[in-house]
């Protein structure tokens, strides 16, 4: 028995260059599956044409629907908006690059049809990617599951299929600082990796950056682990100790010799070292209160600027998403 529907959800910035051609290949791959499919291509602020290709893909194909954002509220929120308008029984999360072959959609509808409620793609090869973006990705999976309380797949992205229950799931879960793998591995659920060669871009940029990067490292970390701020107890207790060793240093040499603790320079690099580690760990900690900032004032995580394609969406609808969810 083949799903009612399959949703895909396609966040994209700035994809002019290739979305045609990923839109081909989805419906080729979709169409081998099943008839019933949607397609959903959420357009996060971009300042090129990837909007007006968008409408011209509604326009031809009922089975289209586009969400157009007022900004650009970056990735994981644009896929949080596709994942709070899909209908089908599966959804599937891919990036509009190509990078991540379409025809992987098929094992992981094989998968689902085992039994399993998530089939994340695991990247065994990346081409054409630089080696300093391999090594980073690799060091930041291992470093997250050294830290984090949830163990969450290395060599991983958002590319995956998941079943209806486990989508319904992640929609209550509306924290600001979103880390979507890291949530999909925390509600649980029979869960699989499929394993495939990551391609090279087809056209166009990444839209990671290296500080963005580093971002969505950081918002993976802080927001699935409290041990940075356990090592600030720990490196205080070490300081403490280091301290103590020094005072009982200084005494015997008071008062058991003639010898007065000598040298300026031990002092200057203690004095740097304790304000150093007193900095970070202000800034690690400022960091979290930040968060708990955000989430007090409790913003919609997004604000649509228009749906096309979308017929049974409703001012109703609208509104319970909002008071429900808090979301727009």
């Amino acid at each position: 028995m083949k799903p009612l529907l399959i949703s895909v959800v396609v966040p994209c910035y700035n994809e002019q260059e290739v979305i045609q051609a990923t839109h081909q290949r989805l419906v080729g791959v979709l169409d081998e599956i099943t008839p019933q499919w949607e397609i959903i291509y959420i357009d996060d602020g971009s300042q090129d044409q990837t909007a007006q290709h968008l409408r011209t893909l509604q326009q031809k194909e009922e089975r289209v629907k586009v969400i157009l954002l007022s900004r650009n509220f970056g990735h994981q929120m644009a896929v949080t908006a596709g994942l709070d308008h899909v209908s089908g029984d599966v959804v599937v999360l891919i990036d509009a690059d190509l990078q991540d072959p379409p025809e992987v959609i098929k094992d992981m509808i094989d998968y689902w049809y085992q039994g399993y409620d998530v089939a994340y793609g695991v990247r065994t090869d990346r081409q054409g990617e630089t080696w300093f973006k391999l090594w980073s990705a690799k060091a930041f999976y291992r470093i997250i599951n050294g830290l984090s309380d949830v163990a969450i797949p290395l060599d991983t992205g958002d590319f995956r299929l998941m079943d209806r229950r486990v989508v319904e799931a992640l929609k209550t879960m509306p924290e600001r600082d979103r880390f979507l793998r890291g949530m999909v591995s925390w509600v649980g659920f029979r869960q699989i990796g499929v394993p495939y060669q990551r391609s090279q871009r087809l056209a166009g940029v990444s839209k990671y950056p290296l500080w963005k990067m580093v971002r969505f490292a950081a918002d993976g970390i802080l927001s699935f682990s409290l041990i940075p701020l356990r090592m600030a107890i720990w490196v205080g207790l070490f300081t403490f100790v280091l301290s103590i060793i020094g005072i009982l240093y200084a005494l015997v040499l008071r008062l058991f010799t003639s010898i007065w603790v000598p040298g300026w320079t031990l002092l200057f690099i203690s004095t740097l070292f304790i304000g150093g580690i007193q900095l970070v760990f202000l800034g690690v900690i400022g960091e979290y209160i930040g968060r708990i900032y955000r989430e007090n004032k409790e913003r919609p995580l997004y604000l649509v600027r228009e749906r096309l394609g979308f017929k049974n969406y409703s001012f109703e609808t609208q509104q319970s998403i909002n008071n429900d969810k808090h979301l727009v």
